[in-house]
């Protein structure tokens, strides 16, 4: 079984919904973990959004990466370039990709348009873990 570990800013928003994602679509092919360089607690918009897709995150937990350190990731994935930037080395053989998602945690306009934000990442992202399972596992 494959370990993937999913790495943006806080683990708030991009990291949480690849992590379900992934999961989702990995099934019992693969052990799923999101952490963040910093830590800013789960995104409840991102909890909102995945749950209009059917997905279940609101028992996902805003983990910082160093306690993953003695796990050895097969895939670690980024998915915002300042996670990118500031991700610790992990002394392992993992394959590292990264993708660098809006952060809709910052958007701004009307709570519609928010959403809308959230709504438009999460496709983004949910299409880039569908094709991450299909290529990498």
């Amino acid at each position: 079984m494959k370990k993937i570990l999913v790495l943006c800013t806080g683990n708030s928003c991009r990291s949480q919904l690849a992590e379900g994602y992934l999961k989702h679509f990995a099934g019992d092919k693969a052990i799923v973990y999101s952490a963040g360089v910093e830590t800013h607690g789960v995104n409840p918009k991102a909890v909102a959004i995945m749950a209009e897709d059917g997905i279940d995150i609101s028992g996902h937990t805003s983990n910082n990466v160093n306690e993953y350190r003695d796990i050895d990731f097969d895939y670690v994935i980024t998915v915002c370039d300042n996670a990118k930037e500031r991700c610790p080395v992990f002394p392992s053989s993992a394959v590292k990709f990264h993708e660098n998602f809006p952060d809709p945690a910052k958007a701004t306009g009307t709570p519609d348009q928010i959403m809308e934000s959230f709504r438009n990442v999460r496709e983004q992202i949910k299409a880039y873990s569908r094709q991450f399972v299909e290529n990498n596992l």
